[in-house]
């Protein structure tokens, strides 16, 4: 798990063991073999039984620590977001990002009303 990198650094060739993909993204293989699970991945396999990846496959696991770590969606929404086709999930959820942001500050200024009704109705 030492050395992340990025998508674009992915080396040109047609397969990848697991220990590669897990130094490219940045997590343990067990991790791998459990998003595989969660997300449906059906990896090839040599004729030893080894997982054997594709680019794809780690752009997708590049895509899912993405949703995981630095979107903070759970293992349910994320799939629901790469099943929806996941490109116009960023946006999307910007807009929804903001209109909850909004609620949060109408909320607040209503209780901070209410707070001063209670405050005016015990002095009186």
């Amino acid at each position: 798990m030492a050395g992340k990198s990025t998508p674009e650094d992915v080396p040109d060739k047609l397969y990848f063991r697991i220990g590669e993909v897990a130094q490219n993204v940045g997590v343990d293989a067990h991790v791998l073999r459990y998003w595989e699970s969660e997300f449906k991945m059906k990896p090839h396999r040599s004729s030893s039984g080894q997982r054997l990846y594709r680019k794809q496959d780690l752009a997708e696991f590049h895509r899912i620590k993405h949703l995981l770590h630095d979107e903070g969606y759970t293992i349910a929404g994320a799939r629901k977001v790469l099943s929806s086709g996941g490109g116009a999930g960023g946006a999307v959820d910007s807009a929804r990002i903001k209109e909850a942001l909004i609620r949060v500050e109408k909320l607040r200024n209503d209780l901070e009303a209410f707070r001063q009704r209670i405050t005016n109705t015990r002095r009186s």
